[in-house]
């Protein structure tokens, strides 16, 4: 279901619609560096799995560009460390 997420860089972030209901997390990109910022999921779609999902999206589209992740985002953070198979997206912070 990944597929459904797709990267609006006009806007700078990644977007999934559920029942006509947007979805989104903003990022920066700088070089190969993508921090995310901020994510939202309307209160209609809040408890469905669509914040994982948007995540989940989101990482794999970033892990196909070989991009690292500074998840500034405290839910795209948290989904980070319940799913360690994303760990090694993490950007080296000095």
């Amino acid at each position: 279901m990944s597929e459904d997420v797709h990267d609006n860089p006009a806007r700078h972030r990644f977007e999934l619609v559920v029942d006509r209901h947007l979805a989104f997390s903003e990022y920066t990109l700088d070089g190969p560096v993508i921090t995310f910022t901020h994510t939202i999921v309307p209160p209609a779609l809040e408890g469905k799995g669509v914040g994982s999902r948007l995540v989940s999206g989101a990482l794999g589209q970033v892990r196909a560009r070989g991009l690292k992740v500074i998840p500034v985002c405290s839910f795209v953070r948290g989904y980070i460390e319940r799913h360690p198979e994303w760990q090694d997206l993490l950007a080296d912070r000095a």
